[in-house]
């Protein structure tokens, strides 16, 4: 069974970083897309960053610029590090594993997903 385990989730000050990882379980194959989501509290699910295998990245527009993903894809993990984070990046993060679908912002049920990790921002 495959899982997705998120880390590096935690409070911090607007201006500040955090880097999240996760790490893919339960499969010997290696995943095409890798990436991160994120939901905040109303609003819809949306793209963070997403990588494939080869290493090609796509980045949220709410996030361009200040996020920055990498890929250990003999070890389907996945890490993203973000800066200059915002009050408005407070939400829940979450890992999804898959096809090319999470790399271009559409992953669905059909891919795997982490549990979430809890950003907050303080302003």
């Amino acid at each position: 069974q495959v899982q997705l385990v998120e880390s590096g989730g935690g409070l911090v000050q607007a201006g500040g970083s955090l880097r999240l990882s996760c790490a893919a379980s339960g499969t010997i194959f290696t995943f095409y897309g890798m990436g991160w989501y994120r939901q905040a509290p109303g609003k819809q699910r949306e793209l963070v960053a997403g990588i494939t295998r080869d290493g090609r990245t796509n980045y949220g527009g709410a996030v361009k610029g200040r996020v920055t993903i990498s890929r250990d894809g003999a070890k389907n993990t996945v890490f993203v590090q973000m800066n200059s984070l915002k009050p408005e990046d407070t939400a829940v993060y979450y890992c999804a594993a898959g096809s090319e679908s999470v790399v271009v912002g559409t992953a669905g049920p059909s891919d795997y997903w982490g549990q979430g990790t809890q950003v907050t921002v303080s302003s």
